[in-house]
């Protein structure tokens, strides 16, 4: 069989291009290198819905990140992800930072944000009474936003699934060639594969990938960024995504409230070698905290869950790179896709659907269906919905993890979806069993079985997030003498 499009990466880009893709009458292909779409750069990261002013005018990154913020609204409610437009703050903390953001607000406006304004001490301490000591003033982007990055990738994913697309996983790409038919063949983990056209999403692997097809060669560095995550008891210690004034490496060390109740503090910006390295480190993580006290003084310790780290992929070109190569016919990129690749996703993927169709030649699919419905979640319902839901399915009755209320109704659904878990970070992921304050201490049992169960496969087989991460070396006992 011969794929219109091949579709390399499982991350928020490449289930973004896969679901906005499958609009049209097209045959769509997307391989993963990892046991789990949502397993890179789209799974460890701010979570933020960037408002646009902080990108250099006239980039890539300016244009896609303040179209792609536009988006985020309407998609969200139509893949019924969870998404709150609660502002961004950019702190400055003393006077000699204010033409800092004055140039800020002039770069945002001419890169399109509308409402930014400058607020002074008073103000910025009625919206966060938590703000630190030496806050002086800040510039207040309305447009911000946060997201749940995961749940967004899968619901791309799924809605793609749902409109036809098909998904291998396990599938790194070995090689990529142009046969004298023009069709792309592509050997993966799982086979050769043809192709009319190729999407590289490949994150950190993206220049790997291009530069098996083009002379226009991409060198992609790693850059890690370590966070600290706090308990959803001081949800209400801050509203709005509040960062310090940016630097050459990033946009600093922020405090940030997540959809789910959790507040992110990070992340640092360390260039390294090895593009799989999300260590965290005593440095790294000191360094979090050390600059994030700026923003919040007394930042509760026996409040931290967890410590993580994610991966940016910076490209040599300092700026995402979009588009057909230009030496390699529909041989499509989006490379480079860091910071503010989450809030681009969606402008992205819209725009290389339309350049791929419009060369392929793509006719509209009027079966396309937008509308996703995502697992419903028993932490949210009121009692009367619970009782109901446990009517019509007893294992709504069966709590799983008690730190986030998941239940095994749940995790059997998001085993079962169409692109379904396949570990326990994929559950984790789709249903937040495992999240939540004791980090999985107690859920993790429950959660291999019925893994085990559904996927038919022995409990030794069933890992943490692929590979060989088993969870379960073997039996304390014989397996055939237990009652």
């Amino acid at each position: 069989m011969v794929y219109d499009v091949i579709i390399i990466g499982g991350g928020v880009t490449g289930c973004g291009v896969a679901r906005e893709l499958s609009r049209f009458n097209a045959s769509i292909l997307l391989l993963e290198k990892t046991a789990d779409i949502c397993n890179g750069a789209s799974k460890a990261n701010t979570a933020i819905v960037h408002g646009g002013y902080d990108a250099k005018p006239h980039t890539n990154k300016a244009r896609f990140n303040v179209e792609g913020n536009a988006l985020f609204l309407a998609l969200c409610r139509e893949l019924d992800v969870p998404f709150q437009n609660n502002t961004s703050l950019v702190v400055s903390f003393g006077a000699d930072g204010h033409d800092a953001l004055e140039s800020l607000k002039q770069r945002g406006e001419e890169n399109g944000v509308q409402g930014l304004r400058i607020i002074e001490r008073n103000e910025l301490r009625s919206r966060e009474p938590n703000i630190g000591g030496s806050a002086y003033e800040a510039l207040l982007v309305p447009s911000g936003g946060i997201v749940c990055p995961y749940e967004l990738t899968e619901a791309y994913a799924e809605n793609a699934a749902a409109n036809g697309v098909e998904f291998r996983r396990n599938a790194a790409v070995t090689g990529i060639e142009r046969q004298a038919d023009g069709c792309y063949r592509v050997d993966s983990a799982r086979g050769a594969f043809l192709g009319r056209a190729v999407v590289n999403c490949a994150g950190v692997y993206a220049d790997a990938i291009n530069n098996m097809v083009s002379e226009d060669k991409l060198t992609i560095y790693p850059r890690r960024g370590q966070y600290y995550l706090v308990d959803k008891a001081y949800a209400n210690a801050f509203h709005a995504a509040v960062f310090q004034l940016p630097t050459a490496m990033g946009k600093g060390i922020l405090v940030a409230p997540t959809v789910d109740g959790t507040i992110l503090l990070g992340p640092t910006a360390e260039d390294i070698d090895d593009k799989d390295d999300t260590a965290t480190t005593a440095e790294g993580l000191q360094k979090v905290l050390e600059q994030a006290r700026l923003t919040w003084e007394h930042i509760p310790a026996r409040g931290f869950i967890t410590t993580f780290a994610g991966i940016r992929a910076h490209c040599d070109r300092d700026d995402f790179v979009i588009g057909e190569a230009p030496d390699a016919p529909f041989f499509f990129n989006a490379a480079g896709i860091e910071s503010p690749g989450l809030s681009s996703a969606p402008a992205i993927a819209r725009y290389l659907a339309l350049m791929i169709a419009d060369r392929l030649t793509l006719v509209r699919n009027k079966r396309f269906n937008p509308i996703h419905k995502g697992i419903a979640k028993f932490r949210n319902m009121t009692d009367a919905q619970r009782a109901e839901a446990i009517a019509l399915n007893p294992d709504y009755a069966k709590i799983v993890c008690r730190c986030e209320t998941v239940t095994e109704a749940e995790i059997r659904e998001a085993i079962r979806r169409p692109v379904g878990a396949r570990t326990l970070d994929g559950i984790k992921r789709r249903t937040r069993a495992g999240m939540g304050r004791c980090q999985a201490g107690f859920c993790t049992q429950r959660t291999l079985e019925i893994l085990a169960e559904e996927l038919k496969i022995s409990p030794l087989a069933v890992t943490k997030c692929g590979g060989e991460s088993k969870l379960v070396q073997g039996y304390l006992f014989d397996k055939e003498g237990e009652d």
